[in-house]
């Protein structure tokens, strides 16, 4: 038997899932999922209205936590009072991140803190208030929402992707620190899927530099026009999600999509005849 089929017991296997970011896309596709699955949910969601229109969606088992992933001050205090209130946390899954899309020579440094605050800073100090409570529990289970662009690149991305390549790296190390107390983490790679990520979550620089004009503008638009297109469908992300959380053995990392799939596949290719290319140069430098 397959360890990454979900028990049949729906009762037996409900678990305490801590969601940030639940008002759309990945966030609120696993949330429904797992509601429906008959797990409780604890959302966190930007503002009180938010809050209670997540609460509406299972008023037994949903419950919404108003917060900024990025007021690190606030965090500690939320999660003491979801595991005083509310009930142990299961399983993390760090999913709060908006997508930055902009040339690097014409982005601006604050718009690359601002990125990281979100998708690395943000996620790390999440993690870090709720290890404790899964460590003294000698169990637990942590999801990391990364993207394909943790694995591979393009123009116009390069904050993106280097906080997204941070995810990723921080996510393995931390499974490795933590395999001692029974407690997984997970790095979630998604490809291109129907969310917000690519349309009104996006933030956008201005171009400035015309120099990058026949590179860059191509993709801008192709980007803009595909934004829900894409091949990808979150609830049935959130679907593989509930699988691996459901897992004895889940996996350090997980792709998610045909195309993620197909690019990573390709970036490994050419890392490895890179690699080969260069081996002697790479050799030199021994003793």
């Amino acid at each position: 038997m397959s360890s990454s089929k979900p028990s049949s017991n729906k009762q037996s296997s409900n678990k305490l899932i801590l969601i940030t970011g639940v008002s759309s896309g990945f966030g609120r596709a696993l949330a429904q999922e797992a509601l429906a699955n008959g797990h409780r949910v604890v959302g966190t969601v930007r503002n009180e209205q938010a809050r209670q229109a997540f609460e509406q969606l299972d008023p037994a088992n949903a419950v919404g936590r108003v917060l900024d992933v990025t007021d690190f001050d606030a965090i500690d205090g939320i999660v003491a009072d979801i595991e005083a209130s509310v009930g142990p946390i299961d399983v993390l899954v760090n999913n709060a991140g908006y997508g930055h899309e902009g040339i690097m020579e014409e982005s601006t440094l604050a718009e690359m803190r601002r990125q990281f605050d979100v998708n690395v800073f943000g996620a790390v100090a999440v993690t870090k208030a709720v290890l404790p409570y899964m460590r003294a529990r000698r169990c637990g289970h942590i999801l990391n929402i990364t993207s394909m662009g943790g694995f591979i690149t393009m123009p116009g991305i390069a904050y993106y992707c280097g906080s997204k390549f941070a995810l990723e790296g921080i996510s393995e190390v931390l499974g490795k620190e933590v395999k001692p107390f029974n407690i997984h983490v997970t790095a979630v790679a998604p490809g291109s899927f129907r969310t917000d990520w690519a349309g009104r979550s996006m933030s956008r620089t201005p171009r400035s530099i015309p120099d990058y004009d026949a590179l860059f503008d191509p993709i801008r638009r192709a980007r803009e026009e595909k934004s829900g297109q894409q091949l990808g469908d979150p609830a049935k992300a959130a679907r593989a999600m509930l699988a691996i959380i459901a897992s004895e053995t889940p996996p350090a990392h997980l792709l998610l999509g045909s195309d993620a799939l197909g690019l990573v596949r390709d970036k490994l290719s050419a890392m490895s005849d890179e690699i080969q290319a260069w081996e002697t140069l790479t050799r030199s430098t021994d003793g």
